[in-house]
Formats: structure tokens, sequence, C-alpha cells
């Protein structure tokens, strides 16, 4: 099997949560089409109070939702596109090998609602590391410094292998993290240092610093999104 991330632009006029429960809707076709273990990340009224954390630092339209879901192959993916895209204005598509360090379960609701929120960032290789040193860093070295830091209770890591859509933008990876709600309106919440604002300062720049290694402000985009899970059995 083989993960697909497709970004999805432009909600045709539609409020948040309008297009939200549009993408919801189109779940079951999806699935009887071959996707499995279906997540629709949508920036929804849910999470609003997160829209500080967004980050547009390439320059380019932030997405309005991010789908993920897993195919027996990923040439079939036109069928999969034409349903969704018949819902945005554009989206691009990526094929992704994923690692998940952090599995996510405890933070989970019974719904298809993930409690919390998704962080979402899209990633560009800086051109000063070399792609060995640039995953070295990045995933046996940071991804420690990302878990003990901060309040996430999911994490998952998609090193892009190729685009597939054809004006699709550059991107090397993509991550995705769940948090809890609180860490979208406190700082403190975000790095699990409630209360405590001298260990709050220390998450905060060894994360930072740590960043600072493998990522470069100028590529990098983020938001912040609700979840919806659909597992497959």
């Amino acid at each position: 099997m083989e993960k697909l991330i497709y970004t999805l632009h432009g909600r045709g006029g539609l409020t948040a949560d309008a297009f939200r429960d549009r993408l919801l809707a189109s779940v079951p076709e999806l699935q009887a089409s071959g996707a499995r273990h279906l997540r629709v990340c949508v920036s929804d009224s849910d999470v609003a109070a997160g829209a500080a954390l967004h980050q547009a630092n390439t320059g380019r339209p932030l997405p309005d939702a991010v789908l993920t879901f897993w195919l027996d192959t990923a040439i079939r993916c036109r069928e999969q596109e034409a349903i969704f895209a018949e819902l945005c204005e554009t989206h691009h598509g990526y094929l992704v090998t994923e690692s998940e360090p952090l599995v996510s379960g405890s933070g989970e609701s019974a719904g298809p609602r993930t409690e919390g929120m998704s962080q979402i960032a899209l990633l560009q290789q800086p051109p000063r590391l070399r792609r060995e040193e640039w995953l070295e860093v990045w995933q046996y070295s940071h991804t420690a410094v990302a878990i003990e830091t901060q309040s996430t209770f999911g994490y998952r890591q998609n090193v892009v292998v190729r685009a597939l859509t054809p004006d699709a933008p550059p991107v090397d990876a993509i991550v995705e993290e769940n948090f809890p709600l609180a860490a979208m309106t406190s700082p403190q919440a975000f790095y699990d240092a409630e209360g405590d604002e001298a260990l709050y300062q220390q998450r905060l720049e060894a994360m930072m610093t740590s960043c600072a290694r493998f990522i470069d402000l100028e590529r990098i985009d983020v938001i912040v999104t609700s979840e919806y899970r659909y597992p497959s059995p």
C-alpha cells in the first residue's frame, strides 16, 4: 500500500464549516473507490481560535484542507482525485513514505473527529543541507526533541517521494501533529508546561534551536485543522 496526501485550495464561496461538511460527505464515495485509512483535515470553526498559529512563509496560499489516505497503488489515484476535485478550486497531490514516531491514541474521541487540533507543516529541504543530512537531523535527532518538548499525542512524518499532480508546488516533507485543544491559545499548553514559565521557556528554546538546524523559515507553511479519521478494518 502507498500513502497519498492532497492539499485542497479554495472553498468555492462556502463557509469553512460548509466546506468541511461537503468533504466529510464525500468520505463514503472515497472509501468505495478504494481509499483506506482516510484523514480529513480542515480549518473549520472548531479551530478558529488557533488562527495565529498559521504560517504562510513561502508566499503560496495556505491549503483549506488536507486529505491523506492509502491506496494499493498510487497509479490509480485519478479516481479519488475526480471525487474531491469537484469540492475545491485546486488540489495538489504527493506520494509519501510515512513514519509514525508517536502513534495517536489517548487523545482520540469516540467519533471520527480527533480531539484537539491537528497541525500540518509543509516543508522544503534547505539548500544548505544534503538530503541525507537533512533527514538525519530531522528524523534521527529532532524527533526526540519534538516529542519531549511539546504536548503532542500524535506525530507522523511524511517524506515526499514525488508529486502526483503536474502543478504541485515543491514540497519535500509533510508533518502531521496532534495537540490538545488548549495548545491553540496557550503557548504553555503547546509546550506541555502549563503554569511553569521557566519550563515553557526552556522547551521553547530547545525546540526552536532544534528546528533551525533543518528548517529555513521561508521554506515552511503551517496550518491548524480539525482532524477527522476514518480507519479501515
